[in-house]
């Protein structure tokens, strides 16, 4: 039998009445009545109210201190029935009280209020922060998410295989974490920035499911939908498998997460396939809120004719606000400020149609009659609409246009915030020019199949290669991005040549793939869905943060362990590192 313990503080009833019974757990709350004392009892199953008539039995015990309450279970009388809690029936009146863990006089934060601290004090304190039920709460539908994953996953014939932390370091897009090696001098291993190589590698090794909750690293800034540091994924592959293959996974175990741990409505499959470039024209982004209903409209065609000197030889896009003309002139001054402060628009045009279909705005004038009705006809326009105007640079106006997009989302309350909405964007550009050097990179994934095959690389301007590179996104946030994989060596040689790497380039930094696809390697293509961004829109969360345990901070600091924090000198001689 448990000595500190008989039962659970949530587990009491009323047929537990008279039984002697033994609790252990934290004082949450203490009220003095004159000589008796009510202790709120808290454990992680629950609250029990636990009565002391000996003032000094409790003498010298306070909040958060960890007691063990030993005595007879009664009934409640009825007017002090709680049916806030489960136990709120019953308490225990107490003979016996041991302390079995102090606790401060001074706590940095009220348990409860813990979510309204700075959180760089819940942080510092976060074993305290993690008391409060609601940040508990978090935690634990993660675990129960986790499980879930798995189980899915199981039914669907995966197979769980732990892939290696300690790896080789190699370029896949973000910094690599460096351990330096204490047995060869000058040596560093890298913390994988995902399983990529390792699951291409199980493919080849002839397994034909595979699948873990895996951990990555990457030396990367914090967002509040990514970690710095390290985050986790629901990581799969197939082998002999295509784009559609995997889609179907996708959409079957999010489709049921989703419904399982929500009661909002989910999109149901097949979830829409919008391909990049429509998807960047649409909505501006590449992670598109299918819950918002605006959509971008080219209208660069259109203004060709019209001798408006900010719209001449640029690409014009167009928003329709629908019902939003007859808004108050402050409305229309807070999305101008919107566009130029936090946008960096110079401006924000506009054309709102009034009654009798009567167009009114400052770019009206430059509009022949003719136009004017071309306009309303192209864009299906009705009496009450605002369409506003985004204008600039090929690339940088679909960004801004999607950021107006948004806004007049949220400013009109459009977007729907009872529903989950996915969507997978394909056809990524499997080639883009760096900003830096001006030549010719890789935009998503390297070890991705271009499509076409080797005949698009050898016949196709790399800029006009698309690749089987997939993203799946949900309410704006990407959960996910995977590929077709590139697994025939001469496609690969040549893939890589075409963004500057030499044979000896590939050899060198992806040894054991190119050496494995020598040796017979089958069609593959997988995914690998974030766990951690799963949880925040499931909890409803703002903050990837809060659904992490032990998160750093968005300064990729640990401020409970203190990390990163000096090592001795001794440490840096057995690593054969000097500090420059």
């Amino acid at each position: 039998m448990n000595k500190y313990r008989t039962h659970n503080c949530g587990e009491l009833r009323r047929e537990h009445i008279g039984q002697r019974v033994t609790l252990a757990g934290w004082v949450d709350t203490v009220r003095d009545h004159g000589g008796v004392i009510f202790i709120d009892l808290r454990d992680f199953y629950g609250t029990t109210q636990v009565v002391v008539n000996d003032g000094a039995l409790f003498k010298g015990i306070g909040r958060e201190y960890v007691i063990s309450a030993g005595g007879l279970l009664r009934g409640r009388s009825e007017d002090t029935v709680n049916p806030k809690i489960s136990t709120g029936e019953v308490e225990l009146k107490a003979d016996t009280l041991t302390v079995l863990g102090a606790a401060e006089n001074q706590l940095p934060f009220e348990i409860g209020e813990s979510t309204q601290t700075r959180e760089d004090v819940r942080l510092k304190y976060r074993f305290l922060d993690l008391r409060n039920p609601f940040v508990r709460g978090n935690i634990l539908t993660r675990a129960k998410i986790t499980r879930f994953l798995r189980h899915k996953m199981e039914e669907l014939g995966f197979v769980e295989i732990q892939t290696p932390i300690l790896t080789s370091s190699s370029p896949e897009g973000a910094r690599d974490y460096l351990v330096p090696s204490r047995k060869y001098r000058g040596r560093f291993y890298a913390l994988p920035q995902a399983p990529q190589q390792f699951k291409q590698l199980l493919m080849v090794s002839g397994f034909d499911k595979y699948f873990q909750i895996a951990p990555c690293f990457r030396d990367e800034d914090a967002r509040a939908d990514r970690s710095p540091g390290e985050f986790y994924q629901l990581d799969f592959e197939m082998a002999f498998a295509t784009q559609e293959d995997v889609f179907a996974v996708t959409e079957t175990v999010l489709y049921d997460t989703f419904s399982a741990f929500s009661d909002k409505k989910v999109s149901p499959a097949p979830f829409r396939r919008i391909p990049y470039a429509e998807s960047m024209l649409t909505y501006g982004t590449d992670k598109p809120d299918l819950r918002n209903p605006l959509v971008i409209e080219d209208l660069t065609d259109f203004f060709r004719d019209v001798d408006f000197a900010p719209f001449r030889d640029k690409p014009v896009r167009g928003i329709t606000a629908p019902g939003c003309a007859g808004s108050p002139r402050s409305f229309f001054e807070r999305m101008l400020q919107f566009a130029t402060e936090e946008v960096g628009m110079k401006g924000l045009g506009y054309i709102s149609v009034h009654a009798g279909m009567e167009l009114k705005g400052p770019i009206v004038k430059f509009l022949t009659d003719e136009k004017r009705k071309d306009l309303v006809g192209r864009l299906g326009l009705k009496e009450n609409d605002t369409l506003f105007f985004i204008c600039d640079v090929p690339g940088l106006v679909d960004k801004l246009a999607g950021q107006i997009r948004a806004e007049l989302g949220a400013q009109l309350c459009l977007t729907d915030k009872d529903s989950f909405v996915f969507c997978f964007i394909t056809d990524f550009p499997m080639y883009g020019v760096s900003e830096e050097t001006g030549r010719v990179e890789f935009t998503h994934n390297p070890f991705s199949m271009p499509q076409g095959e080797m005949d698009a690389l050898e016949n196709l301007d790399p800029l006009d290669v698309k690749a089987y590179q997939y993203d799946i996104v949900c309410n704006g946030v990407e959960l996910s991005s995977g590929a077709v994989r590139n697994h025939r060596p001469d496609i690969m040689l040549k893939a890589f040549a075409i963004a500057g790497y030499t044979k000896e380039d590939v050899e060198g930094k992806f040894p054991s793939l190119f050496k494995a696809f020598h040796y017979g390697a089958p069609p593959h293509a997988g995914m690998a869905p974030g766990l951690d961004r799963i949880v925040m829109l499931l909890t409803g969360q703002d903050n990837i943060r809060e659904v992490v345990a032990f998160p750093m901070n968005g300064n990729a600091q640990d401020l409970l362990m203190g990390a990163p924090g000096a090592v001795s000198e001794q440490q840096l001689r057995e690593a054969h590192i000097k500090i420059r």
